[in-house]
């Protein structure tokens, strides 16, 4: 790592502690009306934002970067407007901070436990600039300064996001509190090892992005992190499904966005439907020109397609191919999907409530669907306005990570003289 490169990221890590103060001390209102302006000026400059995006998508496609995965990169007027009602959700939702309860112990002593901000979060993440404004957003909120470190295929769209996330807190919040929310511009790797360093001045990291990404901020961090994100997730088709239902969850679940953490990546079939089922999902998935890699009794059934590998049940394609496997029993897919799952998103579609219950009591995920597209899992969906990332871990914070996942406890204490 450059000394120059590390020596520029402590400096801005070290501007975005010293404004954290302003953003923990910040009104509600106050704080609301930040967001309110800045879905107000998102919206008011979307041809900037659009123009920086183009320069982004030509960068991309210069450098070979699959259709897939440019989808995750590209902003259109609808998603900007998607990002600007994300920060108004947020502003309409309750704040965490000084929230908890209280209790008076015996000797008299009165104890409070209230949420308070983490103070400076770190996030690493990829080619999907969405991210950056609705960690802002729910940084604003929570009380939080933040460091940003986008990709290189998303710099210029960055820039302009948080350009305006900027202005709105020194609008609002305080004149002067614009680095309570920074980013990293420059885009090497060695930025992101010098932020994974920031021990004292990052007090939680958050990687955002493909499995090379987490596995390299949860094995070089020297700062606490939350893993997010790798989502090999499955759905499974018990033999009582409704067959029409089970066609739509999958198609929806796999191809609506396959660059996404949420997309399916392996359907699981019982053997007593699968004869009916499968060549219904194989006419839906060549719409979408998905391509199919089956275990040996899937090509059976659909002679012609891939042979899948061990490789294939534990990859997390992010593009338009299925791997399919005919499971015996309930017991199987659950077992399946525990060997392979990256505990983000699995879902079940059945008629037999005791076969939901048990699917959903037995899958070691953060979210457990049944007769539901996997697709659901975000922070917007499940009304938080927004996310961090949707955590696989199990400390701390699990799922989509909202408002309170992004603070902490602190216990305030009144007495009137009382010793031990």
């Amino acid at each position: 790592m450059e000394d120059r490169v590390y020596e520029e990221v402590r400096a801005l890590c070290e501007r975005a502690r010293a404004c954290a103060a302003a953003l923990a001390s910040a009104r509600g209102e106050t704080k609301n009306e930040a967001l309110m302006r800045f879905a107000r000026l998102l919206r008011e400059n979307t041809g900037a934002i659009l123009a920086a995006n183009e320069k982004d998508l030509a960068n991309a496609k210069e450098n070979g970067v699959r259709d897939t995965m440019l989808d995750r990169l590209r902003l259109t007027e609808a998603r900007i407007d998607g990002m600007a009602k994300g920060a108004e959700d947020i502003a309409r939702l309750d704040d965490p901070i000084g929230k908890g309860d209280c209790w008076t112990r015996p000797n008299g002593l009165t104890i409070r436990r209230v949420r308070v901000p983490m103070g400076v979060v770190g996030v690493i993440f990829e080619a999907r600039p969405n991210v950056a404004a609705d960690v802002a957003a729910l940084c604003i909120k929570s009380g939080n300064a933040v460091v940003l470190r986008g990709g290189k295929e998303a710099i210029e769209s960055n820039r302009a996001v948080v350009a305006l996330a900027r202005q709105a807190i020194t609008e609002t919040i305080h004149s002067h509190a614009a680095d309570a929310v920074c980013l990293i511009e420059n885009t090497t790797r060695d930025s992101a090892s010098a932020l994974m360093q920031m021990r004292g001045l990052i007090d939680v990291l958050v990687p955002r992005g493909g499995k090379g990404l987490i596995r390299s901020v949860v094995e070089n961090a020297r700062v606490p992190v939350i893993e997010t994100g790798a989502g090999n997730c499955h759905l499974y088709v018990h033999y009582d499904a409704d067959v029409d239902m089970a066609v739509k969850i999958a198609y929806n679940a796999k191809v609506s966005r396959p660059s996404v953490c949420n997309a399916c990546e392996t359907i699981l079939v019982n053997s007593v439907i699968a004869p009916t089922f499968l060549p219904r999902l194989k006419e839906a998935l060549d719409e979408a020109k998905c391509e199919i890699r089956g275990c040996d009794r899937t090509r059976e059934i659909l002679p012609g397609v891939a042979a899948a590998t061990e490789e294939d049940f534990e990859t997390e394609y992010n593009d338009l191919i299925a791997a399919v496997k005919v499971v015996d029993t309930l017991t199987e897919a659950i077992a399946h999907i525990n060997r392979y799952g990256t505990g983000h998103s699995e879902a079940i579609v059945t008629n037999d409530l005791s076969a939901a219950e048990h699917f959903q009591a037995s899958v070691d995920a953060a979210a457990v669907y049944v007769n539901a597209s996997t697709r659901f899992t975000d922070g917007g969906e499940f009304g938080f306005g927004a996310e961090l990332g949707i955590s696989t871990q199990k400390l701390h914070a699990r799922g989509p990570m909202g408002l309170t996942a992004l603070t902490t406890e602190k216990y305030l204490i009144n007495g009137g003289g009382q010793i031990r």
